[in-house]
């Protein structure tokens, strides 16, 4: 019984959150972000004010609803690599196949999604910190796997050079979302950007945070 009560509590949590994520998405898209408040959103998903702040505790939050997944990708592909494979190769592996199923978590958003974020300094700001939040998930990972001590400069420098990339294929995909091309094209585009972005940091980073094997 007490397993049913906490799976059903759960579940009318994550309802709740999905309600309120959805009705201030439809708001955002149609007012624009920063004409649009808390208690604007409390309104349409009928629920108070303080219910929003408690699931997004930031009014840009409500925007970016997969950040957590955003964040933390980078040091899970990093966690979950193939034996004998660097860090290198398994993120340009990931990004690869992301831009083939036009995975939203790298960009793929719409048209109408990435003016809206490319219109407001308060988004734009705001995914920088995601992205900065990212590159330390990302250095912390490598650290942990390569063995580094406090002072190895090595991971975070890694982690700078493979955030970067990321940050600007993502930036590219916004740009080229705006400018009105198909998911297709883009996808078709940032492929080969991939390839030479990732071909030139393989001499550099091609061996390291390899994978033994077990």
């Amino acid at each position: 019984m007490d397993t049913r009560k906490t799976s059903l509590r759960e579940l009318k949590k994550r309802q709740t959150r999905e309600k309120i994520s959805h009705e201030a998405t439809r708001l955002f898209l149609e007012r624009g972000f920063d004409q649009v408040t808390i208690a604007d959103v409390a309104q349409a998903a009928q629920v108070a004010k303080m219910t929003v702040t408690n699931y997004f505790p930031r009014k840009e939050d409500l925007v970016f609803d997969l950040s957590e997944e955003f964040v933390q990708s980078l040091a899970r592909i990093v966690r979950d690599r193939a034996q004998g494979e660097s860090a290198l190769a398994a993120l340009r592996r990931a990004y690869l196949d992301a831009v083939a199923a036009h995975d939203p978590v790298i960009g793929f958003s719409g048209p109408a999604f990435a003016r809206m974020i490319d219109a407001s300094p308060a988004l734009t700001a705001r995914l920088r910190d995601f992205h900065d939040e990212r590159e330390k998930a990302l250095a912390e990972t490598l650290a942990a796997e390569t063995g580094a001590g406090p002072g190895d400069i090595l991971p975070r420098v890694a982690a700078a050079q493979l955030g970067g990339v990321h940050r600007l294929l993502f930036d590219e995909t916004l740009r080229r979302t705006i400018a009105g091309q198909s998911p297709a094209e883009i996808a078709e585009a940032l492929t080969g950007h991939i390839e030479a972005a990732f071909d030139l940091l393989e001499p550099s980073l091609g061996g390291y945070a390899v994978r033994p094997a077990s």
